[in-house]
């Protein structure tokens, strides 16, 4: 039996943590893995294009014969996720939901901070999500544009790295919220030094992680996990030159991830369409 691979796509780098993760909850499924680098970041983006670009990457991913789909992208969960949902047939699973879920279940005070990109605080897609599962629950943003060049150029554990958290995640320190949510794919990355500005009592919630084991679950009740033995493949797909992601994905990774493949949406949509029209 030939199994379906889990698909996984982010504007760029970031969502490797949520592979990561994925990878180890699930390391006998293969993932088929796309930064969309050429166009990243989408923080900066209109809605209406980041939809269309969620679009291509997900008609893409389908053509590669995948049996879930993980939008491992903030951005593209807040604004795209319901669009693919309705759209597409195969189970879609965002990174908002698992992480809010988590840490409504986890906040004792009921003070939860949400840390993420200027896109995603603005969408308020966090506050949303919690609020729906309990209302009475604060939810304190911050946008943390900086950490994202700090987790890239692998700055993340110098001085820099914390006078820039000491400073980004100080009012959430005072309004003490008991649970800290990392909204944005790449602060996993900065765990270490957020945890030691945030102090000991203040839980960090990994959307990452949650998503992974939302993914494991959908899997399981579908009756669609390989068996335990086998051993996954990861292919990896970026739509600009795959230099940069090299080099900056074996630091996410931890080592070295074989090959890396570029791909042209634009034209394998065009393609696509000539064959319809055929």
């Amino acid at each position: 039996m030939a199994w379906k691979a889990i698909g996984i796509f982010d504007s760029g780098v970031g969502g490797l943590t949520v592979l990561k993760e994925v990878v180890r909850a699930l390391p006998q499924e293969d993932t088929i893995y796309l930064g969309d680098t050429a166009r990243v970041p989408y923080g900066t983006k209109s809605p209406e294009t980041v939809v269309r670009y969620s679009r291509q990457i997900t008609r893409y991913l389908l053509s590669r014969d995948i049996k879930v789909l993980v939008v491992a992208c903030n951005t593209a969960s807040a604004v795209a996720l319901s669009a693919l949902q309705q759209e597409f047939s195969i189970p879609i699973v965002g990174v908002i939901e698992p992480g809010a879920r988590a840490a409504a279940a986890v906040t004792k005070s009921g003070k939860v901070g949400v840390i993420g990109t200027t896109a995603t605080v603005a969408s308020s897609a966090y506050t949303k999500a919690i609020k729906r599962i309990n209302p009475e629950i604060e939810v304190v943003s911050r946008a943390c544009p900086l950490f994202v060049p700090l987790a890239e150029e692998g700055w993340v554990d110098n001085e820099v790295a914390r006078l820039t958290a000491g400073i980004y995640l100080e009012d959430l320190k005072k309004h003490g919220v008991d649970t800290l949510v990392l909204g944005c794919t790449h602060y996993p990355i900065l765990r270490k030094v957020i945890a030691e500005v945030m102090g000991p009592e203040v839980t960090l919630v990994d959307a990452a992680e949650q998503t992974a084991l939302t993914v494991a679950g959908i899997l399981a009740e579908q009756g669609l996990l390989r068996p335990k033995g086998e051993r996954g493949n990861h292919h990896y797909y970026v739509t600009d030159i795959p230099a940069g992601f090299i080099r900056i994905g074996n630091r996410f990774l931890g080592g070295d991830f074989g090959d890396v493949y570029q791909v042209n949406l634009e034209q394998e949509q065009q393609e696509e369409e000539v064959e319809e029209t055929d």
